[in-house]
């Protein structure tokens, strides 16, 4: 696909938005049309685990073929933390196709997506202030990121996280407090995804899609385990 053939869409003909999740061994795909969005919602995961280099093109394509591709309008991806390989993979196909479709992208941790769905066992008070997602990792620390639950106004969720601190490796010692330990669940985490994708375009929010970078809070290698 090149820029010359992308660019000769109007922008009437973008309408469609596309989310990806590979922060865990679980890839997720949800996809919308903006003209229908009530009823356009499409969303799978598939648990292809390391395979995800050989089967991501493939796992898009059962959502969105690429034909439809020159019809986004924007893109949502996860950026982490998660495994070294699958994040930056689907991180790259996001920036990628943004670059040449010359659209949007928007780039959220993988932590803020979760920390609506994981504040529910909070505490009332808690709630009304901020908190951290933990994930503690083999022999190399723990990972946190703090968050501070919002209202939505007329747009978006319900519910969404702002995120205070991003992801990042706790120094030796270091304890914070309240806490919730990161608990994938990528079938719910990538329609949030999905959702903040539709209420920024909505909004028309800008999201350059070089700002859309894996979270990496330690050495390159997995952290999944």
């Amino acid at each position: 696909m090149t820029a010359q053939a992308i660019s000769t869409l109007g922008e009437e003909q973008a309408y469609l938005l596309l989310a990806l999740h590979s922060s865990s061994e679980t890839l997720g795909v949800a996809v919308l049309d903006c003209r229908d969005p009530k009823a356009s919602l499409r969303s799978n995961t598939f648990p292809i685990g390391r395979g995800l280099s050989n089967s991501l093109l493939n796992c898009v394509e059962e959502l969105l073929p690429a034909a439809s591709w020159p019809h986004l309008a924007r893109l949502a991806v996860a950026t982490g933390p998660g495994g070294f390989t699958g994040t930056r993979l689907t991180v790259v196909m996001a920036r990628t196709l943004a670059q040449q479709l010359g659209c949007s992208l928007d780039g959220v941790s993988s932590f803020a997506l979760m920390a609506p769905r994981l504040a529910i066992a909070l505490s009332p008070e808690q709630m009304q202030k901020p908190f951290w997602i933990v994930k503690p990792m083999r022999r190399r620390g723990t990972v946190a990121g703090c968050y501070q639950l919002q209202m939505a106004a007329e747009e978006g969720p319900a519910l969404t996280a702002v995120e205070l601190a991003t992801p990042h490796l706790l120094a030796d010692g270091i304890e914070v407090s309240p806490a919730l330990h990161a608990q994938d669940d990528v079938a719910k985490d990538v329609e949030h995804l999905l959702e903040l994708c539709a209420a920024a375009h909505r909004l028309g929010q800008l999201g350059p899609w070089t700002e859309a970078l894996p979270l990496y809070p330690t050495s390159p290698v997995d952290l999944s385990g």
